[in-house]
């Protein structure tokens, strides 16, 4: 069990890092550093970076048990997106975020692969997906996304809820995990599936952040 930590602005270095502490402290598994915390005046990024490594071992002593940070690796380039990567890697941090479409494909597959080779795990964070599929009347659907990201690549999404902060139709959200897990998906209109489809090159966890889960909703009713 995890959480973002709020507020996800105007915390200094220090202090965000101090608010990790309590949270994995105080029983929480894992937080995670949301898009919005990139690298500002009051919160440079390679500062943040060294006071959640600091709190995240600080807290494994204290409870004996394994925590951690999703640290977020998303710049305005490629190239200063992986020296981020490569500087959590060297802190020991085994996990990051990445916003897939910020980034744009081409950048996610090629943290994908650094991730891959240097045994991190990618957490894809999906900001921006609004803009493009929440409108019924034009854009596209979600499950194009769907698509991209598992030809792209990842090990786990921050995905949708049936209900609460990102709400979405039952079905539908069922439809995408399918598409997301499987490597074969049946024809299911009530899911949004109108074919049956073959599963692609990699599968892609799916993990709720707004305040439910997803699954166990679903399988509630």
């Amino acid at each position: 069990m995890g959480c973002s930590i709020k507020p996800k602005l105007n915390l200094s270095a220090k202090n965000y890092g101090r608010t990790i502490y309590e949270c994995l402290r105080g029983g929480l598994d894992f937080t995670k550093n949301d898009e919005n915390v990139n690298s500002q005046p009051f919160m440079h990024w390679r500062d943040r970076f060294l006071f959640v490594a600091k709190v995240i071992y600080k807290s494994q002593a204290k409870t004996s048990e394994i925590k951690d940070h999703y640290l977020n690796a998303i710049a305005s380039t490629c190239e200063e997106m992986m020296k981020r990567t490569t500087f959590a890697r060297e802190l020991g941090t085994p996990i990051i975020i990445h916003d897939y479409l910020i980034g744009g494909f081409t950048v996610n597959t090629t943290l994908v692969h650094y991730c891959q080779d240097n045994g991190l795990l990618l957490h894809i964070h999906r900001a921006m997906h609004a803009i493009l599929d929440r409108q019924k009347n034009h854009g596209m659907h979600f499950h194009v996304l769907v698509k991209a990201l598992r030809l792209s690549s990842g090990d786990h999404i921050h995905f949708g809820t049936v209900v609460g902060k990102l709400e979405g139709e039952c079905q539908v959200i069922l439809g995408f995990v399918d598409l997301l897990h499987d490597d074969y998906i049946e024809k299911d209109r009530n899911c949004g599936i109108f074919h049956p489809r073959l599963g692609f090159f990699t599968r892609c966890f799916t993990c709720s952040f707004g305040r439910y889960s997803c699954l166990a909703y679903a399988c509630s009713n």
